[in-house]
């Protein structure tokens, strides 16, 4: 079984055609994997629904002590991309015995153009193949927690030599 957490971040986020601004509402992940016809076993729990901007030293505790307390070995986490490279510096400082994949989209899910789909069949994949550790994994491509920068101006997260 694997354990999916989800903090909110792009992946999660709606869109108010009213006022025209980008609003949480609920977690879009039942409704990714049932579209992605994913057969593997899942828990899902949200943890917080935050743009990670927002993300405070707390919010980063209780996802550490959630991976901690997990009976799953298997993690992924759904989170912003502004930040997700500070949440997973912290997870891997833990040495954690268990494999922890971060991702998340740089277009809502609900705007139908999102990478979040390819980006969570990616993760579920990595989850279940890589040691344990603490990755970022974005747009086909995984990176060790500590070796990895997100480059602003691309909006790539790339690696660190």
């Amino acid at each position: 079984m694997i354990k999916i957490f989800v903090t909110g971040g792009t992946f999660d986020k709606d869109y108010d055609e009213k006022n025209g601004r980008l609003y949480f509402k609920k977690t879009h992940m039942n409704e990714i994997l049932a579209l992605g016809r994913s057969k593997v076993e899942v828990n899902i729990e949200t943890l917080m629904m935050l743009d990670s901007l927002d993300m405070k030293e707390k919010d980063r505790e209780l996802i550490v002590k959630k991976c901690t307390g997990a009976y799953e070995e298997q993690i992924v986490i759904t989170h912003g991309t502004d930040t997700m490279t500070n949440t997973a510096r912290v997870l891997g400082a833990k040495h954690l015995k268990k494999t922890i994949v971060i991702t998340g989209a740089m277009i809502p899910y609900k705007f139908g153009t999102s990478d979040g789909l390819f980006n969570i069949a990616s993760d579920l994949a990595y989850v279940q193949t890589m040691p344990h550790g603490v990755y970022i994994a974005m747009n086909g491509r995984v990176f060790l927690h500590d070796k990895v920068i997100k480059n602003r101006k691309t909006g790539i997260f790339e690696e660190i030599k």
